[in-house]
């Protein structure tokens, strides 16, 4: 069974009101990484 984290992960970054841009920022990956793995 696969867990799907994206939609937690949106939710908890949209709360904070951070783009896809400052948390690729904060991991350290590209927000293309961001948007391949977290956001969908």
């Amino acid at each position: 069974m696969q867990k799907k984290y994206g939609p937690y992960i949106k939710k908890a970054r949209e709360s904070r009101r951070m783009t896809q841009q400052e948390l690729a920022d904060r991991l350290h990956v590209s927000k293309q990484t961001v948007s391949n793995c977290f956001e969908s």
